[in-house]
């Protein structure tokens, strides 16, 4: 059975959908691992202020304010 010239071109073109198309996922998966990485870094971010403001160092007791200068 020989192809015509429109199944081969109708070929060609669902050649480059899919290439576009695996193209477009490896983007999609390259833009997820980000993502997940500046997510991460937020989360850290947060969770290093949060441990900072709540954790034990905020209990020692305030130092007394400076005697005022006299003039």
């Amino acid at each position: 059975m020989r192809l015509s010239v429109l199944q081969v071109i109708a070929a060609l073109f669902a050649a480059v959908c899919l290439v576009i198309a695996f193209i477009a996922a490896g983007v999609a998966v390259v833009s997820g691992v980000f993502m997940l990485l500046a997510v991460a870094a937020l989360g850290f971010i947060a969770w290093t202020a949060l441990r900072r403001a709540f954790g034990r160092d905020r209990q020692r007791p305030p130092t007394p304010p400076a005697p005022p200068s006299g003039s």
